[in-house]
C-alpha cells in the first residue's frame, strides 16, 4: 500500500501582510515555524517505524515547512520546482487588492489566465503531472509532499481521477498547515482518510 501526505505550508509572511503569495519567496513567521514543528513532531509518532521520503517546493516558505517536518523524520526534503505555487506572473510582488483589482482576465476555463504573463489551470497543471505520475509508478511506501494551496488542489483533483477541466467547478482547497493523507491499496483503490487536516499544527 502507498500512503501519500500532503502537507500544504504553514503561516507565511504574505497571510499577515495582504501580499500575493504565487512566486513571491515569502519566509514562514514565526507562528508558521511552530506549526510545521507541531506537524513534524506528530508525524513522528504515526509514522514511527517507518521510512518516508520528502519533495517539496522550492519557494521558501515551503522549503521551511519541510526542513522543520523533517528534522523528526531524519530525513532531508527534496527540492522540486514542479511543486511551486502557481505562477501568477505581474501581479507576483503585489497586493491581493492590487491583483482583484487588474486582473484581465477572470477564470471561466481551465485556459483562462489572471495575468497573461502567469499560468492557467491547465498549465499548472501540465506541470505538475509529470512528478505526479513519478510518484504514482514510484516503489516508495510512504511519501510527503509539501507544497501550496492551489497546487495541491490540483493534486487532489489528479488523485481522485479528475479532469483539469473539473477543477473550474471543483476546488478540493485546504487551509495553510492542513495536512492530508491519501491511500492507494493493492487493488488499485484509491483512499483518502483526511483533507487539511488542521489539528497537526496545534
Amino acid at each position: 500500500m502507498k500512503h501519500i501526505i500532503t502537507v500544504q505550508h504553514t503561516q507565511s509572511v504574505h497571510h499577515t501582510n495582504g501580499m500575493v503569495g504565487s512566486w513571491t519567496d515569502w519566509d514562514l513567521t514565526e507562528l508558521g515555524k511552530k506549526q510545521a514543528d507541531n506537524i513534524g513532531r506528530k508525524l513522528k509518532a504515526e509514522l514511527a517505524g517507518k521510512k518516508a521520503v520528502m519533495f517539496s517546493s522550492d519557494l521558501k516558505r515551503a522549503k521551511q515547512t519541510a526542513e522543520a517536518i523533517a528534522k523528526h523524520l531524519g530525513t532531508e526534503p527534496i527540492s522540486r520546482r514542479e511543486l511551486r505555487e502557481r505562477n501568477l506572473g505581474r501581479c507576483c510582488g503585489k497586493s491581493v487588492k492590487w491583483l482583484r483589482d487588474n486582473i484581465e482576465c477572470p477564470e471561466k476555463t481551465a485556459d483562462d489566465r489572471l495575468f497573461s504573463d502567469g499560468e492557467s489551470r491547465r498549465d499548472a497543471w501540465n506541470r505538475l503531472r509529470p512528478f505526479y505520475e513519478e510518484i504514482m509508478e514510484s516503489d516508495e511506501e510512504t511519501v510527503i509532499i509539501v507544497s501550496h494551496g492551489d497546487l495541491l488542489s490540483i493534486w487532489n483533483a489528479m488523485f481522485l481521477g479528475l479532469t483539469v477541466e473539473s477543477c473550474c467547478d471543483t476546488d478540493i482547497h485546504g487551509q495553510a498547515g492542513g495536512v492530508s493523507h491519501m491511500f492507494i491499496g493493492g487493488d488499485g483503490k484509491r483512499r483518502i482518510r483526511n483533507i487539511s487536516d488542521l489539528s497537526y499544527i496545534l
